[in-house]
């Protein structure tokens, strides 16, 4: 199944980020790459989509096969990141209410909080926390807000929007070496830096009126993004509650709703996916052991907040976002499940 072309249709790069969705659902897979090609050069996309090159990129001896990466629509850099990130205090941001989901990050000693309705249009944000180099991206398609040390053997390195995707999630690529990065695979796919991995920093994804209650002191990312655009709009309104996926996945989950929001632990090879409806059944504290680490789930309903956490309290870098992205990049992933948990 794929997104309804009339509902979620493709706009200019001013007013909705671009994406093209496969229409031929039904066709054989390579029959259906070659119509969505003659699709995209109607629209004026390069024709290269089939080749080792797409939005200007390298593709020649990628970890991931060229096929699975899908043009998603706009240009490189026709979604901007924010390289100039700026930010206000809490009481002046009153542009946000109460219920916005906002990321969070707390780094030596500063908060932050970026909304998502920004972050809906850029998915990019450069930043720095004094002498730290930050990239805090977001992918709307599949939910997932992560933030990464931009650093690379020391390098610091800063990050756009490619234009592709895989599995159905935003591949980015640094200025630098021009080289792809999967954001859930935290990982170079292609390029000079190909193999190389970024380091996964503790993100919270709740509400604007959670994170200000528990960081009263922090800092907003203004609307002073320098590449403005309708921010108090939803380009994505409806996509969440649809069952239907806008791009191909390798594999296909099942057992919950496809845009059931999840935190996905990783702790070395395990992996384990705590769906919000299984830890809505709970108090709101899970004791847990992913390998042989010993965690524990914080969940908060109202804010719609999970957090896993350290036996000593310390917050664990984690993956919060839709089930079927985390599915696709984890298909062997264990599942925390309510009525058959059992405390270590």
């Amino acid at each position: 199944m794929f997104l309804d072309r009339k509902r979620y249709r493709a706009r200019t790069d001013n007013d909705v980020p671009n994406r093209f969705a496969p229409v031929f659902p039904a066709c054989p897979m390579k029959l259906r790459q070659i119509l969505l090609c003659l699709v995209l050069i109607a629209a004026g996309a390069p024709a290269t989509v089939l080749s080792q090159e797409m939005n200007g990129f390298d593709l020649n001896g990628s970890l991931i096969p060229s096929e699975q990466i899908h043009y998603g629509g706009p240009s490189k850099d026709g979604i901007p990141a924010i390289d100039k990130p700026d930010f206000t205090k809490a009481g002046l941001a009153t542009f946000l209410h109460n219920d916005d989901t906002v990321l969070g990050m707390v780094r030596n000693g500063i908060a932050r909080a970026y909304p998502v309705r920004i972050l809906n249009w850029h998915e990019v944000v450069n930043d720095r926390f004094d002498k730290d180099v930050v990239v805090v991206t977001f992918c709307p398609l599949c939910g997932t807000g992560v933030a990464f040390d931009a650093r690379i053997d020391g390098r610091a390195l800063s990050f756009g929007v490619s234009g592709l995707l895989y599995n159905s999630d935003v591949l980015l690529y640094d200025r630098q070496t021009q080289s792809l990065w999967s954001q859930l695979l935290a990982q170079a796919i292609s390029g000079p830096m190909k193999g190389q991995r970024l380091t996964l920093l503790p993100l919270t994804h709740t509400t604007w009126a959670d994170w200000r209650k528990s960081h009263s002191a922090t800092e907003v990312l203004s609307l002073n993004t320098e590449q403005p655009r309708p921010y108090a709009r939803d380009p994505y309104a409806g996509y969440e509650s649809s069952e239907d996926i806008m791009f191909p996945v390798a594999f296909r989950a099942a057992g919950y709703h496809p845009k059931e929001r999840v935190l996905g632990v990783r702790i070395g090879e395990q992996t384990k996916a705590y769906p919000f409806v299984e830890l809505g059944k709970t108090a709101g504290v899970v004791s847990d052991r992913v390998g042989n680490t010993a965690l524990t789930i914080r969940f908060d309903r109202q804010a719609s907040r999970a957090t896993a956490h350290t036996a000593d309290g310390q917050q664990l870098p984690a993956v919060v976002g839709y089930w079927f992205a985390w599915y696709a990049f984890n298909p062997k992933t264990a599942v925390f499940r309510a009525g058959e948990h059992r405390s270590p």
